[in-house]
């Protein structure tokens, strides 16, 4: 079972997601570390590395999704420590992407990393990809 104060954490991060999902990337900014190590792996951008480009990396992907309906999270994996904690859940949603008026449906396969930094907890890394159902092996070779 998780620390009170991560269970706070995690239903942060989840409003910043649905936030995320509406064009503002703010929420989920502030819960970002502001170290160098701090890191983002999603669908649009394969990497970024330090605050500066996390929040560039929230900001460019918020500015792609608008109209988003609240997400639904499928825990799969909680674990916590007082000095390190990761979650790995499917994310699913409905949200308008880039130019299109339909609400198209999203499935993310997620997992974060959080640290304690200041007193609160911070996310470290998220890695988010679309895989969320099993795959046969020649799906990772680049043809």
């Amino acid at each position: 079972m998780a620390e009170p104060d991560f269970e706070r954490a995690v239903e942060q991060y989840h409003l910043a997601i649905g936030e995320l999902l509406r064009g503002n990337p703010e929420p989920q900014k502030r819960l970002f570390s502001r170290r160098d190590d701090a890191s983002l792996a999603n669908p649009i951008v394969p990497h970024a590395r330090g605050w500066e480009q996390v929040a560039r990396t929230l900001e460019h992907a918020a500015s792609q999704l608008r109209d988003g309906e609240a997400p639904s999270f499928e825990n799969l994996v909680t674990y916590a420590t007082p000095e390190l904690a990761f979650i790995v859940e499917m994310e699913r949603t409905e949200v308008r992407v880039g130019g299109r008026e339909d609400l198209a449906p999203s499935a993310l396969r997620v997992t974060t990393i959080f640290r304690p930094e200041d007193g609160a907890w911070k996310i470290a890394h998220r890695h988010a990809d679309p895989i969320t159902t099993a795959r046969p092996i020649e799906s990772v070779l680049q043809t």
